[in-house]
């Protein structure tokens, strides 16, 4: 078993796993806000068009999106962190878990 590192593969793919690390950065500290504030920011609110529905949940929704990007962002980890095969496939495991956790939260919260 090799080590994964950030000089295997082209730069494409270096750039877009750097991409989803940004955008899901994003979202783990966007959705911690809405969670832990309990509202959302009033330009993504009109930006989003969001039902009054779904206006009113704000820590359901900020607390599956914070989930959905963490794991997301550990996905992401192995492949631009040198580490040993078995370490990359733990926080493989432990973004899969986290991927259930975020649409448990989603799914089984209701505010």
């Amino acid at each position: 078993m090799g080590r994964v590192s950030v000089t295997d593969p082209d730069p494409l793919w270096i750039a877009v796993r750097l991409v989803v690390v940004v955008l899901s950065l994003g979202m783990v500290v966007f959705g911690v806000r809405v969670a832990v504030s309990r509202r959302f920011p009033v330009a993504w609110v009109r930006a989003a068009r969001l039902p009054a529905s779904q206006r009113s949940q704000p820590v359901r929704i900020g607390g599956g999106q914070a989930l959905i990007g963490a794991s997301l962002l550990l996905q992401q980890a192995p492949f631009l962190v040198p580490m040993p095969y078995p370490v990359g496939a733990a926080l493989f495991v432990v973004a899969l878990l986290l991927a259930a956790a975020g649409v448990g939260w989603f799914v089984l919260r209701r505010d």
